[in-house]
């Protein structure tokens, strides 16, 4: 995590030591829920190592696969955290995943401690807002080849991890369909 805020060389060196403290460490195993449908989240995460996945059931209970986050991505049911409302979705581990936890009460101490950490709120919630806008509009204008041949081009190492019903959902496909779309990629 202090890496990636490092990376956009805002924080002075000396204000990331202020997240050794509160910067908690986490382990899932494969198939573990980290967030939980109804409850409210009040803490992001940081994947050091695995894969997460956060998913939803649609009103005919049909699981819809909204989201994947990969290794040194950051995720959360956002709308849960900001709002403090009940989450919407689930987010379950595919595999066996290390994170950095950061807490919400941890998280406001940061932003009260100055301006530097104000803005890596407001860059990470604009990242987070750029990613759900291209995922929107990439179901408007890309065919389900095109959507799986971008994931492929971003996470190829992390494809054969993730269930093919939980890819499926997530590119809008059939298995079927995606089974073909994979034929004719490999």
């Amino acid at each position: 995590m202090k890496s990636v805020f490092q990376s956009m060389q805002i924080i002075p060196v000396a204000e990331l030591a202020l997240l050794d403290d509160l910067i908690t460490t986490r382990t899932l195993k494969k198939g573990e829920l980290l967030v939980k449908e109804n409850q409210v989240c009040n803490e992001i995460f940081f994947i050091k190592k695995g894969i997460l996945r956060s998913y939803f059931f649609n009103h005919q209970e049909n699981e819809i696969t909204n989201c994947f986050a990969f290794e040194n991505e950051f995720m959360a049911s956002f709308s849960s955290f900001i709002l403090q409302e009940a989450a919407q979705e689930n987010i379950q581990a595919l595999d066996y995943t290390e994170l950095q936890v950061i807490s919400r009460e941890s998280l406001e101490k940061l932003y009260g401690t100055g301006i530097h950490w104000q803005e890596i709120g407001r860059k990470l919630t604009e990242m987070e807002y750029v990613t759900l806008q291209k995922r929107m509009i990439s179901f408007q204008k890309l065919s389900g080849k095109e959507r799986y041949e971008e994931l492929y081009q971003n996470h190829q190492k992390y494809l054969q991890l993730i269930p093919l019903q939980y890819l499926a959902s997530y590119l809008g496909v059939t298995p079927r369909h995606l089974s073909r779309i994979r034929k004719a990629i490999l």
